[in-house]
Formats: structure tokens, C-alpha cells, sequence
């Protein structure tokens, strides 16, 4: 199996960043018309900086709608709006669905795509797929395209602005980064580029993890206090360069499954990503049998920094045995990268699972 590592051609992070979107964009040879995904609030945010920074550059565009959900309708009703307006480059702005849209988008169309989240809430906005969903929430297919974005630009004045839960998901997101990554090289199985794990992939998703717990709490301090701080700025790039890369190249394993099975709970809908993975990794360490010592380490991040580390913080009733088999089923669907784990893995194995990491989230909070 050959090793393979793959990235965004351009990396761009800091205060005040919309503002240089246009240079970026001439640097690495963009023109427009550039067709921008974007929710309305988005759009009010960060409209007159577009016209500003774009303007200058010599870029005209067009703001798309974009309606909440990275499902098959929004993405065709965004490839046609784009086809429309002759666009050249397609630019996402937002949380991660937006950006999955904007990459189904570019890849329907063969143009390049830009990623430019206001959140640092999940490792999306790096890597060369999307999640695909229903209309009503629950996780449908994973979207794999030839390319990774030409430009990732994050604006961590935006991201202080965001809320403290939006970057905490994004930790919960990026702590499941090193210890999937880890499996995969132990099982000596493909990562998500369906290459090998090079050095490279699994020490980055090491240092996401230090840095994590290094400087999370600093991090979601800065954002109550509306802040840029260089903690921020460093969970701020674990969140997304680092956690994006490690999981891309390094590969996925149970947490990521975990949180898949958990969309078929109508409960959880309302809870953001990096909070399901969270408990994921939970039940992944369990599963995997792992020291009493790491586990605790893991489950003490969560709880100084406010991710769950029970069912019922994601909406879910532990009592509740038909939705956690539907849970456990869904998560070891073919193609799953629970599969990637050493061992052959049963649905009963992993509600035991579930129900384990709940129950050690609850003796221990």
C-alpha cells in the first residue's frame, strides 16, 4: 500500500483575514466570478468585506443562499445557481456544512473551491470531502473528490465572536484526531486518501492532541471573553489544520462511526458534530480496551472544557435499548471506518460500548 498525504495548496490564519480573501485568492491565481455559499447571517456579516476585499483584487461575485443542511437538494440547487452565474472559483463561508456544500458544489462544476469557515467547530474545511446528509439531519454518505481546497482562510477575530461552544466542538472533533489515526497505523489499514499513514500524517495528529490539552481551556476562555490570544490561535489551527490533515491522512476509526450511529437518534440533531465524536471517542477507547489512565485523561479534557461524556448530554436515553441497537447498527454499516480497527467489531460490541462510556461518563463527572 503505498503512503499518501494530502493537503490544501494554501494555509491562511489570522485576525481580521476576510480582509485579505481577495489578495489571497490572486496569489494562488483565482478570478472570478466566484459564486460564495453562504447562509443570510453570513452574508450580512461579511458582505461589505467581500465587496471590499474582492473589489480591489478585480474579482466580481455572487452570493448564493445556503439553507442549514449539507444535503443532495441544497448542493444541486447551489451547482445550478453557480453553473448560472458563470462562476469560476466557488467559496465557501460558514460552519461545516456550509463548506461541505461549497466542495459538492466545486467538484459538480470541476472548479477550484476556497473554504473561508467563521467557526472553528469541526476539521472539514481542509479536506477533499463532504458529509452528506438528509434534509432532517441523519448522516447518508461520505463525498470523496481528487482535490483538497486551493485556499483555506480563517478569520480568528470571527471565530472569537463565534461562541464558546463552536470552538469546543471543534476540540471534540480534533481530540478524536490522533487516537483514529493511531488504530489505523496499528491496523496497518488505508486512511481516507486510501493510502498508507505517513510520519508526517500521524505526528500531526499527535501534536493536535497535545496541543489540545496543552491549551484548550486558555482557548475557550479567550472566546467567552471575545478575544484573539495566542491560545486561541493555536487550538484555532488544531482544530482546523491540524485535526484536518490528521484525520484525512492519518485515518478514521470508531469515534467517527459512533457519531454516525448517533444521527438515527432524533435527539441528537440538535447537538453539533465534534460533541457526538466526542462521546465516539469515548466508546472507541473502551472498546479498544484501552488504559484506565487514558481514558480518564480524555474524559477530564471534556469536562474541563464542557464536551459530554454522557448520553443524556446529547440527547440520548440510555434506557432508551431500541435507539442504541439502531445506534450500534448504523455504525458498523459497510464501508464505516469503525472497520478500520484491528479486530472484527459486532453491533453488540459497540452498544456495550455506548453504554460503558456512559456509564464511566456519569461514576466520573
Amino acid at each position: 500500500m503505498l503512503k499518501i498525504f494530502c493537503s490544501p495548496s494554501r494555509y491562511v490564519q489570522g485576525r481580521d483575514a476576510t480582509a485579505e480573501l481577495g489578495s489571497q485568492l490572486a496569489h494562488v491565481g483565482l478570478s472570478g466570478p466566484a459564486y460564495i455559499v453562504a447562509s443570510e447571517r453570513i452574508s450580512d456579516l461579511l458582505g461589505t468585506t467581500w465587496r471590499d476585499s474582492l473589489g480591489s483584487a478585480g474579482i466580481d461575485h455572487v452570493v448564493g443562499g445556503f439553507g442549514g443542511e449539507c444535503s443532495a437538494d441544497e448542493i444541486d440547487r447551489g451547482t445550478a445557481d453557480a453553473r448560472e452565474a458563470g462562476a469560476k472559483v466557488i467559496i465557501g463561508a460558514g460552519g461545516g456544512k456550509a463548506l461541505d456544500t461549497a466542495r459538492a458544489v466545486a467538484a459538480n462544476l470541476a472548479l477550484p473551491v476556497v473554504n473561508c469557515p467563521t467557526l472553528a467547530s469541526s476539521d472539514a474545511p481542509c479536506s477533499a470531502l463532504s458529509v452528506i446528509y438528509t434534509p432532517d439531519g441523519e448522516f447518508e454518505q461520505l463525498r470523496f473528490y481528487p482535490r483538497n481546497p486551493e485556499l483555506v482562510l480563517v478569520d480568528t477575530s470571527l471565530v472569537a465572536a463565534a461562541g464558546r461552544r463552536y470552538l469546543v466542538s471543534g476540540m471534540g472533533d480534533a481530540l478524536a484526531t490522533w487516537f483514529e489515526a493511531r488504530t489505523v497505523i496499528w491496523a496497518h489499514k488505508p486512511n481516507q486518501v486510501h493510502g498508507g499513514t505517513t510520519l508526517t500524517g500521524g505526528a500531526l495528529a499527535e501534536l493536535c492532541y497535545r496541543t489540545l490539552l496543552a491549551e484548550g481551556a486558555l482557548a475557550a476562555q479567550a472566546v467567552d471573553a471575545g478575544v484573539v490570544t495566542p491560545a486561541l490561535d493555536h487550538v484555532v489551527e488544531a482544530n482546523t489544520l491540524l485535526s484536518g490533515l490528521g484525520f484525512e491522512s492519518g485515518g478514521l476509526a470508531i469515534a467517527h462511526s459512533v457519531h454516525n450511529g448517533l444521527t438515527t437518534a432524533p435527539g441528537t440533531h440538535g447537538y453539533l458534530h465534534g460533541e457526538k465524536v466526542a462521546f465516539g471517542l469515548l466508546v472507541q477507547l473502551i472498546v479498544e480496551g484501552r488504559p484506565a489512565a487514558e481514558l480518564a485523561e480524555v474524559a477530564d479534557f471534556c469536562r474541563t472544557v464542557g464536551l459530554p461524556t454522557t448520553l443524556a448530554q446529547i440527547g440520548v436515553d440510555v434506557k432508551d435499548r431500541a435507539a442504541l441497537e439502531l445506534v450500534a447498527e448504523r455504525t458498523l454499516a459497510p464501508g464505516e471506518t469503525a472497520h478500520n480497527e484491528p479486530f472484527e467489531l459486532t453491533p453488540e460490541m459497540i452498544l456495550d460500548g455506548i453504554v460503558a462510556a456512559d456509564a464511566y461518563g456519569s461514576a466520573t463527572s
